[in-house]
């Protein structure tokens, strides 16, 4: 039987733009973790280090949104490439700053401006779901390979930073996270075969793709996924200090990646039936109850494995997550729908580091997974309370063509009638 990720890269130029989202999207593992190595090396101040990341990250969970809107009206290659220009110089104004002391303030301006980088999973997504619209195993598999991706960044992108800043010079990991955010979005702006073609203005609605209440069941619940990430890298951080191997954190939270990034690559494999609601609450529920054995670790091989286990139920929920997103976004809001996805982990993150943060100075590490535990609880909740708003809406019969929306069991509906249930949803 041919493999279906072999069969997803039949289609002409699917190699490269997949390619090239791998580079530009280096910069979300990377940039972060990057900055807070390079000040805390010349600088020594933790605090204003972590201060910088956390601006980094809510600008661009403010900004990522409204660049995407403006990508839908307008086109990837127009909105893209000058978006990027604005982020790469102000992380070059951030690097030049803090090499040369100057003051603080004009740290946070630059920090801010870097903000302004584009969603790049979400350009990447919303070429598959141009590509394969209405084939929804094909975009099955296109999804659960964009969580691979993912992975493959979050496994070697801080390695890769924090090695360069430690032997190299401070500043090298954030530059060479520019330098691939760069290569990246001008490599896949010059694909203008596979770019999604904008949508007329009088496709689009007045107000933000938010507005569909199917869509803000998603991003709350991945405020509360996203504490759950921010979480668990702090408080590792904590553990593995605290049993005197702080290198071997790194090491573990690649393995918590690894679990994501295996149970991505076989969830594409398979060919499910149901609609992706119910999927997408029993991933949000083993995601929270994988937290519970993180209370019990008292060792970093014990952690490794539990982390491996948890990381087993975090692909495929982002995979189903995004065949949610299509259902109950029209497509002339897709990208940005897809980016508000990732607005809510970001804002998660910036919530669930500080909290960990805060419990493991008051009462230790150990203690520190009681946060991750809770936000997974969170989640769980809010995922059983909004399943109505995700439930398929019962529609009057069509006659004609126009009933095909989809194959039965399939991933979930797409075409003409999926767009009328996105566009009444945000209505």
């Amino acid at each position: 039987m041919p493999s279906p990720y072999r069969a997803l890269f039949g289609r002409r130029g699917t190699k490269s733009f997949s390619a090239a989202g791998l580079l530009g999207r280096m910069p979300l593992s990377m940039l972060g973790i990057g900055i807070v190595t390079m000040i805390s090396q010349l600088t020594g101040r933790y605090g204003l280090a972590g201060a910088l990341s956390a601006t980094i990250a809510l600008s661009a969970a403010v900004l990522g949104p409204q660049i995407s809107r403006l990508v839908d009206r307008h086109g990837q290659r127009r909105v893209l490439r000058p978006a990027t220009l604005v982020s790469v110089t102000a992380v070059a104004g951030l690097l030049l700053s803090a090499q040369q002391g100057w003051a603080d303030w004009l740290l946070f301006v630059f920090a801010a401006c870097a903000g302004c980088v584009p969603s790049v999973g979400a350009m990447i997504r919303a070429r598959w779901a141009e590509l394969y619209r209405g084939s929804p195993r094909e975009l099955h598999t296109a999804y659960s390979w964009e969580s691979i991706v993912d992975e493959m960044c979050f496994i070697v992108g801080p390695i890769l930073s924090i090695g360069l800043s430690t032997a190299w010079f401070p500043e090298a990991g954030p530059l060479l996270a520019a330098a691939f955010l760069a290569a990246g979005v001008f490599w896949l702006t010059a694909q203008r075969a596979t770019e999604p073609v904008p949508h007329p203005r009088e496709q689009h609605t007045k107000g933000s793709a938010l507005r569909s209440r199917g869509l803000q069941v998603l991003v709350v619940t991945f405020v509360a996924t996203g504490a759950i990430f921010g979480a668990v890298d702090v408080v590792t951080v904590a553990f593995a200090e605290e049993v005197g191997h702080k290198a071997a954190a790194s090491l573990v939270l690649a393995v918590y990646a690894l679990g994501s990034c295996a149970a991505g690559a076989v969830f594409g494999l398979l060919h499910l039936k149901g609609h992706p609601s119910r999927r997408w609450v029993a991933g949000v529920c083993v995601m929270a109850v994988s937290m519970v054995p993180l209370q019990l670790v008292g060792s970093l091989p014990l952690l490794a494995v539990a982390l491996f286990v948890a990381g087993l139920s975090v692909a495929p929920t982002m995979v189903t997550t995004m065949a949610l997103v299509e259902e109950h976004v029209p497509r002339a809001k897709l990208t940005e729908g897809m980016s508000w996805t990732g607005t809510g982990l970001a804002v998660g993150v910036a919530l669930g580091s500080s909290a960990a943060g805060w419990v493991v100075d008051a009462a230790g590490a150990a203690r520190g997974y009681l946060v991750p535990g809770t936000a997974g609880l969170l989640a769980a909740l809010v995922a059983f309370a909004g399943y109505r708003r995700l439930r398929p809406q019962s529609a009057p019969a069509v006659a004609g063509p126009a009933v095909a929306g989809g194959l039965p069991g399939s991933a979930g509906p797409t075409g003409p009638a999926t767009e009328r249930r996105g566009e009444e949803s945000v209505a």
